[in-house]
């Protein structure tokens, strides 16, 4: 497509958008009257309109029913999470016995170590890329203290070469290979929170059982953002946030994917809690667990209706638009910023702002990181100011998310004609 930095056109993609109604399903932050420019859906995402009604839902529920609320309602809650499980299959290209939605994302990821990191003297070794997002780093240096390594021994960091800011595939491969009979657990995100960069997961997953290690991703950048096989891809585990693109509220229910080789197997090892015990017999309470199968029987505790309400009014609007649908509109809405951004260097003169996410449309989501060469948090300050949402990641990094769900090209237009006067 050919690019133009014009009102009219940015007008006229939006008039041709076929997912345009979903706009006006969220609510804007308001900057002066006016909606802001809200590019911070990689943070949080927006809030659905429908989300108050289906809370309010389960309020009145419980009002009425009281404890019987898990079983008289339309919605009972014994059975909530099995309402998400299809949506969330969907997303990642699994099974729905792979998949449930359950606590949050760095519980999760403990729990997901108990049953695919179990190190020997001789493999014990985590490839991980190095600038994890925090929870991540501390996960795995928590767990690997737990076995009795030292992290520096313990965990490999994959670095981009000299003056890159993302890694190259052949680097990850070639490590996981160097590192194989040593090697334990290949731990990752999806998309890298600081860069912008989309992992090809299939061939790390390839190479990791070629060295014979398991291999899980951290989907909080990626789930409801880019496009995932996981069954297929034969990924031994995963877990996410839905707060991101999900839109599924602050710190809203995390989930699993386990591959299922894996979770339909009661002998794979786990953390029982007693909403996991096999369904039927539940509440007879008695000893030994006995797992539901499938990735339901790594649930802990009682499903938290509340949020998972939300979580289903935010997965009501993704089975409506489909993934395939918002990865199309997001390839051409990211590129559209990359070109506005580059037209803001043309303006000011000289390449001011450095988009070190991957060009290649393949290898990103909806992000571009941007490095801002001369007072970037200065910049990103006065973006504030002027209503657009972002954000800042230290030390240098500017973050924009055009999320196809509610992002128009006019937002990136007009971020553009903001951008270019921050000189």
């Amino acid at each position: 497509m050919k690019f133009e930095n014009t009102l009219p056109f940015a007008q006229q993609q939006d008039a041709n958008d076929p997912l345009r109604k979903f706009r006006s399903a969220f609510l804007f932050p308001q900057h002066e009257g006016k909606d802001a420019i809200y590019f911070c859906g990689n943070s949080l995402g927006l809030q659905p309109k429908a989300t108050r009604d289906y809370i309010l839902k389960q309020l009145d529920n419980w009002s009425a029913y009281g404890v019987e609320g898990h079983f008289k309602t339309d919605t009972p809650w014994m059975y909530y999470q099995k309402t998400t499980k299809e949506s969330l299959a969907k997303l990642i290209g699994a099974k729905p016995i792979e998949v449930v939605a359950m606590n949050q994302l760095t519980v999760n990821l403990h729990l997901m170590m108990v049953s695919f990191y179990r190190p020997t003297k001789d493999r014990y070794k985590i490839i991980m890329e190095g600038g994890a997002f925090p929870s991540d780093q501390y996960a795995m240096e928590s767990q690997v203290r737990f076995h009795g390594f030292a992290p520096e021994d313990a965990i490999i960091e994959l670095i981009p070469r000299e003056g890159e800011y993302t890694l190259r595939q052949e680097d990850i491969l070639d490590t996981i290979e160097q590192h194989k009979d040593s090697l334990a657990l290949v731990m990752m995100g999806g998309v890298n929170y600081y860069t912008g960069q989309f992992f090809p997961l299939k061939e790390i997953t390839q190479k990791a059982h070629e060295a014979g290690a398991f291999c899980g991703f951290d989907l909080a950048h990626a789930m409801g953002n880019v496009p995932m096989e996981l069954h297929d891809w034969d990924v031994d585990f995963a877990m996410w946030c839905s707060y991101k693109y999900l839109n599924s509220s602050p710190g809203g229910i995390s989930g699993i994917y386990i591959h299922e080789k894996h979770c339909t197997n009661p002998d794979t090892p786990r953390f029982a809690g007693w909403w996991g015990y096999k369904e039927d017999t539940r509440f007879q309470m008695k000893k030994g667990y006995i797992p539901e199968p499938g990735a339901e029987g790594w649930q802990m505790s009682n499903v938290p209706v509340l949020t998972m309400a939300a979580h289903r009014a935010a997965l009501d609007l993704f089975d409506e638009a489909s993934l395939s649908a918002l990865r199309e509109k997001s390839l051409k809405l990211t590129a559209y910023m990359e070109y506005i951004v580059n037209e803001a260097n043309k303006k000011i003169g000289f390449e001011k702002f450095n988009i070190i996410t991957p060009l290649e449309p393949a290898n990103r989501g909806a992000q571009l990181s941007i490095i801002c060469k001369e007072g970037g948090k200065k910049v990103f300050d006065k973006l504030t100011e002027q209503g657009v949402i972002g954000d800042w990641r230290e030390p240098e990094v500017l973050r924009f998310a055009p999320v196809p769900m509610y992002n128009s090209f006019e937002d990136v237009y007009r971020f553009g004609e903001i951008l270019k006067t921050n000189d």
